[in-house]
């Protein structure tokens, strides 16, 4: 029997279609088998667990058929001790049965830190050793001292405060510096222009300290006094060009860029 003759015959081709249906059958159990065991296909929306408590999260994640874990906490005023503040995949994000969701909830009080030392070191360090410990430099005032810009006061709320004292974090930290006696006066920077932040660098670069904010009918919302200017002082440096170390500077702030750009009205005010 030649070859064209073998694969015609009736033996071949029964054996082939054997094959093949074998081969066949194999392909589609193995593809049954990864869809059953990897689920292809089914995914299903993450539940919000935004702000509920361990035993109702947890309860919510076991009936979706998803595992959790606890990564951190942090503190968030707004949700009650315990409750869920984020969770990773978002609430409605697609995922398979069985995955992990990771969370992270709200501590059961405000984070303490411990204050570090920030006197008798200058104002700059000062803003450093508060910002690594997580407060906050706030406001700074003068008082008589022969050494200019060293601080010599903390304060929180209005009273001093020590190193080593327990605060909680995100507090905003008041500093007392020294004017530096013996220099008398210093030059009265023109602060016209400027936005809040700027002019509070700029006053302290001159040892001068910030008074009375004042703020026209044009600033209504928080938004609108990040944004707003300048567009009057007193002193006016018009008018005097030097001041006495540590004395106040009272500023008028503005969103109407034409107000504030016009300095001869505001100085005919000072007039």
């Amino acid at each position: 029997m030649n070859f064209k003759e073998f694969i015609t015959s009736k033996l071949f081709l029964k054996n082939f279609l054997f094959s093949l249906g074998l081969t066949l059958a194999l392909v589609i159990l193995v593809l049954l088998a990864l869809r059953f065991y990897t689920r292809h296909g089914q995914a299903f929306p993450v539940p919000n667990v935004y702000g509920l408590s361990e035993d109702e999260y947890s309860a919510v994640l076991d009936k979706a058929d998803l595992k959790f874990t606890v990564v951190d906490s942090t503190y968030n005023e707004n949700v009650k001790p315990g409750g869920v503040i984020d969770q990773i995949p978002d609430a409605g994000h697609k995922v398979k049965k069985n995955r992990m969701v990771y969370l992270t909830l709200n501590a059961r009080g405000p984070e303490e830190v411990i204050l570090p030392r920030v006197t008798d070191i200058s104002h700059r360090q000062a803003i450093v050793q508060l910002e690594s410990v997580g407060l906050v430099a706030g406001n700074v005032t003068y008082e008589p001292s022969e050494f200019q810009n060293l601080v010599l006061k903390a304060k929180y709320k209005g009273e001093e405060i020590f190193e080593g004292e327990k605060l909680t974090k995100g507090s905003v930290i008041d500093l007392v510096l020294g004017s530096g006696e013996g220099s008398g006066t210093t030059f009265l920077p023109d602060v016209r222009g400027m936005s809040l932040f700027e002019a509070r660098s700029a006053l302290s670069g001159a040892s001068l300290t910030l008074g009375t904010i004042f703020y026209d009918e044009t600033v209504i919302t928080s938004d609108d006094s990040l944004v707003a200017v300048i567009y009057r002082q007193h002193p006016n440096p018009v008018f005097s060009f030097q001041t006495l170390i540590g004395s106040q500077v009272d500023i008028w702030l503005t969103t109407d860029a034409g107000k504030a750009g016009n300095k001869e009205a505001e100085e005919e005010l000072d007039f």
